[in-house]
């Protein structure tokens, strides 16, 4: 018995690389949210499911964190992939980070290393992973999708300060210590509780800062009124915005530089084949060669990192044009002023908000530029 089933695991794992092997994409429907088994076998999309795929990932763009986001689904009464009601923060994560929803496919991911137990492990280079492109219909857009991996990133290199506990969390920031605001319950024990918003660091530092502190229904009114100016003025912002967003994610001369060193790679990496073919065919001085071939490899690595620096820059300028875009959609679509305070709103238009000691009344709100 335990021959057979040996046999019968080894079979299955022989169908299942070979299919990996030959680019077919399976996946764990049931379990799995915005795609169904189409006909031909491969993933088909249900477009009433990808419609909270991409709410996810337009949340987390505004925004939201993935606690923030799993919290929102929960509060809407939206279903969760195997259809429950309360959203683990792990599958919002899960969701933001599947290359599969842009249509690619990274395959063999974890494997079985119990044929009888069936136990599974992450596949950590002990078997071959591929890689497919385009294997299926993309649920979200590759530049979005590779623009959300990018934001996780500049958020996870803060310190993990981006929090989700409310709207202000990680928006508000002491423009003296650059630390971030945070909630504060005082009197907590009394009738005069009240929970405010001061700057976390305020205390810690060797002189105080003098930034002043704010309740929520207070930031709230000041938003609403900062907003509503800027409804009665929109046409001429938005005019100046769309100049601004042409000179803050102009990648062209990135992408001229991009090209070149991509060449510069191109050139290296024949050079390095080149040195090493000629020193396994005939006998040079070693010493020679290792500085040769050292240099070339050195000049390879500089071209390769910079590189990296300037994909980092193209990318962070596209995440500006996607916020930019948003926040003049958002200011084109409102008509008429607020009277009530907006979280979505706050969350399309606000990057952050620094406050400093001379604004008691009053506070400079730092929009998406």
């Amino acid at each position: 018995m335990q021959e057979e089933s040996r046999s019968i695991s080894e079979n299955v794992t022989w169908g299942q690389r070979k299919r990996f092997a030959d680019g077919k994409v399976s996946l764990p429907y049931g379990q799995f949210l915005g795609y169904e088994k189409g006909k031909d076998g491969l993933p088909r999309i249900v477009e009433s499911e990808a419609v909270t795929v991409r709410l996810i990932y337009r949340l987390f763009l505004e925004g939201k964190t993935q606690s923030g986001i799993a919290k929102h689904l929960t509060q809407s009464g939206v279903p969760t992939p195997s259809g429950k009601v309360k959203w683990p923060v792990s599958t919002v994560e899960s969701i933001l980070t599947n290359e599969k929803y842009k249509g690619d496919a990274m395959l063999q991911k974890t494997f079985t290393v119990d044929f009888l137990t069936k136990k599974k492990k992450v596949n950590e280079g002990e078997i071959p992973q591929y890689y497919v492109e385009n294997s299926h219909p993309a649920v979200i857009e590759p530049e979005i999708f590779d623009i959300v991996q990018f934001e996780m990133k500049r958020r996870k290199e803060k310190g993990g300060h981006h929090s989700g506990a409310s709207c202000f969390s990680s928006k508000l920031v002491c423009g003296e210590c650059g630390h971030f605001y945070g909630s504060k319950v005082w009197h907590s024990t009394s009738k005069y509780r009240r929970t405010i918003l001061q700057c976390n660091y305020k205390f810690k530092g060797s002189e105080k800062c003098g930034t002043p502190h704010f309740d929520e229904a207070t930031l709230k009114q000041l938003f609403l009124n900062a907003f509503n100016q800027l409804i009665t003025n929109k046409y001429e912002i938005m005019e100046n915005c769309e100049m601004i967003k042409q000179v803050l994610t102009d990648n062209a001369a990135l992408n001229s530089e991009a090209e070149n060193l991509q060449s510069e790679i191109a050139v290296v990496t024949e050079l390095i084949h080149q040195c090493v073919d000629e020193n396994a065919r005939s006998v040079i001085d070693q010493v020679e060669y290792q500085q040769r071939y050292n240099g070339l490899v050195a000049r390879y690595e500089k071209a390769k990192n910079t590189l990296e620096k300037i994909e980092e820059l193209r990318q962070a300028r596209r995440v500006k044009r996607e916020q930019l875009d948003a926040f003049l959609a958002t200011l084109l679509r409102q008509d008429s002023v607020l009277i009530e305070f907006d979280e979505t709103l706050w969350f399309a238009v606000m990057d952050k908000v620094t406050v400093y000691a001379s604004m008691i009344s009053s506070l400079l709100l730092g929009m998406v530029w």
